[in-house]
């Protein structure tokens, strides 16, 4: 289900969909690339939480899901870091959602 460190022979970016589905039938959420979040890092609060959001202002935003250059514990949504805005890397990206009209 997911583009990382040691299935990746070729050591880059894949093209879409060219692993299973998920459970929820989207392709590429974890691996491959991760993802660049809005949410600024920063600790979660001990309470129990349906999407957390992070802290309300930082000075890194969040990354998630692992990329094809980390090993696969890192590939799950819940893997998070902080990440500063004005970097840069092949490791990072974003997502699009589109909806059927």
């Amino acid at each position: 289900m997911a583009w990382y460190e040691s299935n990746n022979t070729t050591k880059g970016t894949k093209p879409v969909a060219t692993k299973r589905v998920n459970q929820l039938g989207i392709y590429d959420m974890s691996g491959n690339l991760m993802e660049w979040c809005e949410d600024w890092y920063g600790e979660y609060s001990n309470n129990a939480q349906t999407n957390p959001t992070g802290s309300k202002s930082g000075s890194k935003r969040v990354l998630r899901g692992g990329n094809w250059f980390y090993d696969a514990v890192k590939c799950r949504i819940s893997y998070r870091r902080g990440i500063n805005p004005s970097s840069s890397t092949n490791l990072i990206g974003f997502r699009l959602v589109l909806r059927p009209q």
